[in-house]
């Protein structure tokens, strides 16, 4: 399996490893190893600092890209209320909404950099 995989598989919410779904309890619980291959999430203490840090990255180019995009597209006469609003909305909804991906694409990264590609 190549490393790049291991990514892919992460962004679609599988284990890195096998590629199995089914690795949420429930919308905001995962497991804590996969069901078919048995592979552990939580290696250490703090590991999941590295998906919050993925959820704030994802979160804030969504908002940058909707802030520049609603400028570019309004400009010069820049509707700045809506834009607050659409800021505040997206901050809030994202990372909530993009949590149970940004856990599997953190394991998805650390497999990439962790496990050597099959030869």
């Amino acid at each position: 399996m190549s490393r790049a995989a291991r990514l892919a598989r992460g962004a679609a919410k599988r284990c890195a490893r096998c590629g199995a779904g089914g690795l949420f309890t429930s919308r905001f619980e995962m497991a804590d190893a996969c069901p078919a291959c048995g592979l552990e999430f939580e290696r250490e203490e703090g590991y999941w600092v590295g998906a919050m840090i993925v959820n704030i990255v994802v979160t804030e180019l969504v908002f940058g890209a909707v802030l520049v995009g609603g400028m570019l597209a309004s400009w010069p006469d820049v509707p700045w209320t809506q834009l607050l609003i659409a800021g505040v909305v997206l901050n809030v909804a994202v990372p909530v909404l993009f949590y149970p991906r940004s856990k599997t694409l953190w394991v998805g990264i650390d497999r990439f950099f962790t496990d050597p590609p099959d030869a």
